[in-house]
C-alpha cells in the first residue's frame, strides 16, 4: 500500500471545495453519475478508433447501491477505468480529470459527448462522506487498484481485484448531526428523486435494486397475501424530449411536458422547439404560459430557464438566458458549449452564452409576431397577461430594445380594440400630424375626459393608455413611422395666450393659483366642462401620479395649465364677478379643485372644497 499526500496547494483547494464551492450537498450524486457516464463515453470513443475494443451500448449502465447497515452508497460503471498513474493524476491532483484532454482528441467526432468536464466534481462527495474508496481497473490492463481518502490530508493506493474494466466508488457517509441528516441519502426514494431531478437524461441506464411486492404463492381472493422481492429498476428516462425531432412530437406531448415540469397547470399559450447547430449548439423547448402567475408583479420574483449541460441539470432558473422583459417564458435549454465555473453551479459570462440568449430572444419575438398576425384574440390574451413586461423592455436600458418591441404593442382606442401602432398609422387621415393618446384607468374613463370630446367629434382616433408605464414607453419611443406621439392633455405651446393680452379675470386667477399652475388659457374646444388641467413639458400629469408612488420619489411635478371653457356658464359668471371679491376667489379655487379631481389628483383642502360647493348651492 502506498501512502501519498496532496501537495499544499491541492490541500488548500480541496478544503475550499469541500466546504465552500458547492452550495447544495445533494449535487454530489449528480457529479458522480456524470463522471461515470463520461467514463463510458470514453470507452465508446476508444472503440470507434480501435478494432480490438468492442462497444455494445446495451451492455453499459450505471448502478447505485445504498447499504443502510454499512451506511455506504456505491456508484459503479463499466467505463474506461484508471491505471495507477491515472488515479494519481486524476484523483491525486485536484482539477485534473482527463476529460478536457480527452475532449481535445475528440473534437472531430461530433456525435461523441463528454459530460465530466471538471474532475473536481468527484470531490463534492466529501460533503456527505468522511471516507471514499475507489476500486478501478483500466481497460488497458488486468490489474485493479484501490484509491482511498478521508479528505484533504492525503490518500492511499493499493492493489485490488476486479473482474472487468470500470470503476466502483464507495462513499462512507458522515455521522448524522443536529443540522444534517446524511441517512436520507440511503433512502431509495431520495436517490430516485435526485436522479430524476439532476440526471434524468444521462444517456446510459441508471439502475438500482429496489424492494417490490407481489402476490404470494398461497394468496387467494379471500385471503390476499404478498411477499417482498428485490428487482432492478431503471431510475432515469431515455432521450429527453428536447432532443427528439419535432415531427416525432404532437401538441399533447408539449402540453404534457409543460405540466410535468410544473411550468403551469393549464396548457401553454404557445411552445417553441429550437435546435441550433453551428458556432454555438443548443436545443431548447420554450413555453409562453396562458396565465400570469400570482406573483408575477412581485419585484423579488425571479424568472429563468432550466439549464442542462449535455443532459445534466446545472441550474433550475438561469436568468442569464433571457432578457428581463421575457422573464415570463418557461422552458429548458441544453448545450454542451456553455462555460461553467468549477462547481457547475454558475455560468461564466461568455460569448457563447450571449449567443444562446440572443438566439432565444429572437425566436420568442418571432413567435409572438406570428401569433399577433395569425390569431389576434390569442395574442390579446397574451398581452393582457404579459404586455407589461414587453413595455418595460422598451422603456428600460434607455430604450435599447424599443425598436424590436414596438410592433408587438397593442392598444384599445376610441374606435377599436387591440390595434397596433402600425394599424393606427395606416388609418390616419392625410392631414393628421400626430398619433394622439390619452391616459386613464380604462377606455371608459378615457372617453369621459373633457378634452377628448373634440377629438371624437373630429373623428380623430385616440390611443387609450391604461397602464401606468404606458406614457413612459410612449415618451421613450417619441414617434412611430415619422409621426410624433402627442397627448391630448398636452398644451400646444404655440397657442398659449400672450401674457400681455390676458383678460383681467385670467390674470387674477393666476395670482390666486400662484404656484399651482404655470398658466391659464381659454380653450373653446371644451364642450360640456368648465375647466380641466393639461400640462406642458416632459412630465405629464399621469407621469407625476405614477412617480409619486415610487419608493425613490424625488418630487417630480407636471407643469400644469388650467384650461377654461369660455362658453360654459360657470366661466361666464366668473368673468362678470368683481375680481377682488371673495366669491371670485371661491369660484377660482372651486374650478381648479374640480379640474384636479377630473385629472385624478388629490386636492389640498377637501373641507374647503365642500364648503365652497355648499356656498354656491
Amino acid at each position: 500500500m502506498k501512502n501519498k499526500k496532496y501537495n499544499a496547494e491541492t490541500e488548500r483547494l480541496m478544503d475550499l471545495m469541500i466546504n465552500s464551492i458547492y452550495t447544495n450537498k445533494e449535487i454530489f450524486l449528480r457529479e458522480l453519475i456524470s463522471n461515470a457516464s463520461d467514463a463510458m463515453d470514453k470507452m465508446y470513443y476508444i472503440a470507434l478508433n480501435d478494432d480490438n475494443v468492442k462497444f455494445n451500448h446495451e451492455d453499459y449502465y450505471i448502478r447505485i447501491t445504498p447499504d443502510k447497515e454499512k451506511r455506504t452508497i456505491t456508484i459503479e460503471d463499466n467505463g474506461v477505468g484508471m491505471t495507477e498513474d491515472e488515479l494519481v493524476e486524476n484523483l491525486g491532483t485536484i482539477a485534473k480529470s482527463g476529460s478536457l484532454d480527452f475532449k481535445k482528441l475528440n473534437e472531430k467526432n461530433e456525435e461523441h459527448e463528454i459530460i465530466g468536464q471538471f474532475g473536481v466534481g468527484f470531490y463534492s462527495a466529501f460533503m456527505v462522506a468522511d471516507e471514499i474508496s475507489v476500486l478501478t481497473r483500466s481497460y488497458k490492463e488486468d490489474e485493479a487498484h484501490i484509491w482511498k481518502s478521508k479528505g484533504a490530508k492525503g490518500y492511499t493506493i493499493e492493489s485490488g481485484k476486479k473482474d472487468s474494466h470500470g470503476t466502483i466508488i464507495t462513499l462512507h457517509l458522515k455521522e448524522n448531526s443536529k443540522d444534517e441528516d446524511y441517512d436520507k441519502y440511503l433512502d431509495e426514494y431520495k436517490i430516485r428523486e435526485l436522479v430524476s431531478h439532476y440526471s434524468n437524461y444521462i444517456s446510459y441506464p441508471i439502475k438500482m435494486e429496489v424492494e417490490k411486492k407481489r402476490p404470494a404463492a398461497d394468496s387467494t381472493e379471500d385471503d390476499p397475501k404478498f411477499e417482498s422481492y428485490r428487482e432492478d429498476d431503471i431510475l432515469n428516462s431515455s432521450v429527453p424530449m428536447w432532443r427528439k425531432n419535432k415531427n416525432e412530437l404532437k401538441e399533447d406531448d408539449y402540453n404534457n411536458f409543460f405540466r410535468q415540469r410544473h411550468f403551469g397547470f393549464e396548457d401553454p399559450l404557445a411552445h417553441i422547439h429550437i435546435s441550433v447547430e453551428g458556432v454555438i449548439s443548443f436545443k431548447a423547448i420554450l413555453y409562453i404560459p396562458s396565465r400570469r402567475p400570482f406573483d408575477f408583479l412581485n419585484p423579488d420574483r425571479k424568472g429563468g430557464l432550466e439549464l442542462y449541460s449535455n443532459g445534466v441539470l446545472i441550474m433550475e432558473k438561469c436568468e442569464d438566458l433571457l432578457p428581463d422583459y421575457l422573464n415570463f417564458v418557461k422552458g429548458v435549454v441544453d448545450s454542451e458549449d456553455i462555460s461553467l465555473n468549477i462547481s457547475r453551479e454558475m455560468l461564466q459570462k461568455t460569448r457563447e452564452l450571449q449567443l444562446i440568449k440572443k438566439n432565444i430572444e429572437k425566436k420568442i419575438l418571432e413567435e409572438l409576431a406570428k401569433i399577433l398576425k395569425n390569431d389576434r384574440e390569442k395574442y390579446a390574451q397574451f398581452f393582457k397577461n404579459f404586455g407589461i413586461s414587453l413595455k418595460s423592455g422598451a422603456y428600460e436600458n434607455y430604450g435599447a430594445d424599443k425598436d424590436k418591441l414596438k410592433d408587438l404593442f397593442i392598444y384599445t382606442t376610441t374606435k377599436r380594440e387591440n390595434i397596433t401602432f402600425n394599424e393606427y398609422r395606416k388609418d390616419m387621415a392625410p392631414d393628421q400630424e400626430c398619433i394622439y393618446y390619452a391616459n386613464g384607468n380604462s377606455i371608459e374613463s378615457v372617453k369621459k375626459l373633457p378634452q377628448i370630446k373634440h377629438f371624437m367629434e373630429e373623428n380623430i382616433e385616440v390611443l387609450a393608455l391604461t397602464d401606468p408605464i404606458d406614457e413612459f414607453v410612449i415618451k421613450m419611443l417619441e414617434e412611430y413611422d415619422d409621426k410624433k406621439f402627442k397627448s391630448i392633455s398636452e398644451t400646444d405651446a404655440t397657442k398659449e395666450e400672450d401674457e400681455k393680452n390676458l383678460d383681467d379675470y385670467v390674470k387674477k386667477m393666476k395670482d390666486i393659483l400662484s404656484g399651482e399652475v404655470s398658466s391659464i388659457r381659454e380653450n373653446p374646444n371644451l364642450k360640456d366642462d368648465a375647466a380641466y388641467l393639461s400640462s406642458k413639458g416632459e412630465i405629464s400629469i399621469e407621469m407625476e401620479k405614477t412617480l409619486s408612488h415610487m419608493p425613490n420619489n424625488q418630487g417630480f411635478k407636471a407643469d400644469k395649465v388650467l384650461e377654461l371653457n369660455p362658453n360654459h356658464p360657470a366661466v361666464k359668471k366668473l368673468k362678470d364677478m368683481d375680481n377682488d371679491s371673495e366669491e371670485f376667489k371661491n369660484y377660482t379655487e372651486l374650478l381648479y379643485d374640480g379640474a384636479r379631481l377630473m385629472a385624478g389628483l388629490d386636492i389640498k383642502d377637501p373641507i374647503a372644497y365642500a364648503r365652497n360647493v355648499s356656498k354656491l348651492m
